[in-house]
């Protein structure tokens, strides 16, 4: 064998690849919990008598099965990424609130968050997403059970008038997919949002994580071919790499409150520059995947405050 292989340069290449491989294959660990979610509220659907009964409650059918899904999510945030909500107070108990966030590769923390409130605070927060979404198997029940929508102004404020949280990025799927670690807002004079936050009448609260682009990234090669491909499908098809332990801490920021004498153009600048305030002040940048990691040691993060 050894005549027709070279063993040394054969261990050698697997050896450089694997670490390559891995971090292309991680991402896929992100998907199978999405739809192990699917699964689990496939179980719960399927036997929602047993379970019903099991838990004596006559409140809505699918509180027990966000929960369990939350409790999942929420575990994997605090074993994974050592996940930590900062400005929690931020967030009203009851009312309605437009929370604007900034779109790392992967939306990740903003599933995470979600978990956190609702397993904290007992209020669940609708969410806008992209339309391939609704394409993708699976995903019909879980926005179904988490209140997912693709969303117009007007569903979107009724979702507010209603008294409910509301989670939307004006960057959506653009940003995730062409921001990189220099954290630069990629909203392309997006106004639905602020226009949503002024016919409800509704707080907007600034989102950001930290070190959210360090947990994923995209590759960095064929830019401008990939953002031609965006712009005929709108379907994100740069690849995604990552997967890393890095330390997530997602900051709320206070409310701004609404002002019937603001435009909607005015409203995006000031949530903009709120944003923009939090990323400068919480972020390294350029973000380090090293330094992200380092940032789950206690003794690391003392020193860097």
């Amino acid at each position: 064998l050894g005549q027709y292989i070279d063993l040394d340069y054969s261990i050698w290449l697997y050896r450089l690849l694997t670490p390559l491989i891995v971090t292309f294959l991680l991402p896929f660990g992100f998907v199978l919990m999405i739809y192990l979610s699917f699964l689990i509220l496939c179980i719960y659907k399927l036997h929602r008598r047993v379970i019903l009964q099991a838990v004596a409650t006559d409140g809505n059918f699918w509180d027990v099965g966000r929960k369990v899904i939350a409790a999942i999510w929420d575990a994997h945030a605090r074993i994974y990424h050592g996940y930590e909500v900062v400005g929690m107070e931020n967030l009203p108990s009851e009312g309605p609130a437009l929370i604007v966030f900034y779109h790392g590769a992967i939306p990740i923390d903003m599933y995470y968050f979600i978990a956190r409130v609702l397993l904290q605070k007992d209020r669940l927060i609708y969410s806008v997403g992209d339309r391939f979404l609704f394409k993708l198997p699976g995903w019909g029940l879980i926005s179904d059970v988490f209140k997912v929508s693709p969303g117009t102004i007007q569903s979107c404020a009724n979702i507010l008038k209603d008294g409910n949280l509301l989670a939307v990025s004006p960057g959506g799927v653009y940003e995730a997919q062409f921001g990189n670690h220099y954290y630069e807002l990629l909203w392309r004079n997006r106004l639905g949002f602020a226009k949503v936050a002024m016919e409800a009448k509704a707080p907007v609260i600034p989102f950001f994580t930290q070190n959210i682009r360090e947990g994923f990234r995209q590759v960095n090669f064929f830019g401008r071919l990939f953002i031609k491909l965006y712009n005929l499908t709108r379907i994100p098809l740069r690849p995604i790499y990552g997967g890393f332990p890095v330390k997530f801490r997602t900051y709320l920021g206070e409310a701004i409150p609404y002002d019937p004498n603001c435009t909607a153009e005015e409203l995006q600048e000031k949530i903009a520059l709120s944003l923009e305030n939090m990323i400068n002040k919480y972020q390294r940048i350029p973000g380090s995947i090293f330094l992200a990691l380092l940032d789950r040691l206690p003794f690391f993060q003392k020193k860097q405050v």
